[in-house]
């Protein structure tokens, strides 16, 4: 309701209809949560999975009120159930730029990203990690691009689902550098890893949990992480816009979403009580010991990085002509 509006109506109601306002105001905004809330998140086991119970063991408490993780198929799935659920916060959605890429990359996906979700706030950022076999003679990111450039579609790297970060990280740098490295698809991108090592392949974006030990272990060389700051998820490497490739940055983030039309109070406590636990030092601990870094931000700033996202790599998808596999 519009400033203006609330200051007219208490100027002219009664003391008793004011009160009456107040109580009625007071009990609404004790109402939430009124029973255990669910979080859908895509798949089981990964980062976004975590994060869900992670933040549902910090938020049952102070909320009052159980937090159920439903893991859903990845996909558009997730997505549907929560845009269709009843705008109450008591059904959440937890998940990576899938949620705003899809409708980029197939056709008939049952929501619009924009407009079927209230944004609450990003959760976590994972930036992947370039990197190639030992074997392979580049040592730095412009040595790999002067390679690829002498070899046009010689060299391949390798990439989970199409619209997955690492697959966008890879796509990206091939627009940016203007290279040609050809991409195999992995269903088990892990697989990718130990392609990697044995030289199958030559380039791969990962995450830094998997690829940091073959690193130490001198099995692989990292070039660049692709955020655009340093990360204490990979220390010592350089972010590939100081490597070479200006303005490159292409990381996995997760966010924190209720259907279209969650009330701003609703917003409001979820907001804060999310972004309370989740910067606490010794939760962001637990988030970089399992591969990302714990954000949090505001719900508007949740919401521009949506319309970033589409806006950068929708003209990526579409120049490259990506679709879903």
């Amino acid at each position: 309701m519009p400033p203006f509006v609330c200051r007219r109506r208490m100027a002219t109601a009664g003391p008793l209809l004011l009160a009456a306002m107040l109580v009625s105001g007071t009990a609404l905004a004790q109402a939430y949560p009124s029973r255990s809330i669910r979080i859908v998140v895509p798949g089981t086991g990964g980062g976004g999975d975590f994060a869900a119970r992670l933040i549902g063991q910090g938020l049952s408490p102070v909320l009052g009120q159980p937090i159920v993780i439903e893991n859903r198929p990845v996909g558009t799935i997730p997505g549907e159930i929560v845009s269709r659920a009843t705008p109450d916060g008591h059904t959440l959605l937890l998940s990576a730029s899938t949620l705003w890429l899809a409708p980029l990359l197939q056709a008939n996906v049952p929501y619009d990203p924009m407009r079927d979700f209230t944004p609450i706030s990003l959760v976590t950022m994972s930036p992947n990690i370039l990197v190639v076999p030992t074997a392979l003679p580049v040592r730095s990111v412009k040595e790999l691009v002067a390679l690829a450039r002498r070899r046009p579609g010689e060299l391949n790297y390798g990439s989970g689902a199409a619209g997955s970060s690492n697959h966008l990280s890879a796509e990206l740098f091939n627009a940016m550098a203007k290279v040609d490295i050809r991409r195999i698809n992995y269903k088990n991108p892990s697989q990718a890893v130990t392609d990697l090592i044995s030289g199958q392949i030559q380039v791969l974006f990962y995450n830094a949990s998997t690829v940091i030990p073959h690193i130490q272990s001198g099995k692989l060389r990292a070039l660049a992480v692709t955020s655009a700051q340093p990360t204490a998820l990979a220390p010592g490497i350089q972010p590939m816009a100081q490597a070479g490739l200006p303005g490159y940055e292409a990381v996995a983030t997760f966010g924190l979403f209720g259907p279209a039309g969650l009330p701003a109070s609703v917003v409001a406590t979820l907001n804060a009580e999310v972004v309370r636990f989740i910067t606490r030092p010794d939760v962001k601990e637990k988030f970089i010991a399992a591969g990302s870094e714990a954000i949090g931000s505001t719900p508007e700033e949740l919401g521009a990085l949506l319309k970033s996202d589409v806006a950068r790599f929708g003209r990526l998808i579409r120049d490259a002509n990506l679709r879903a596999d």
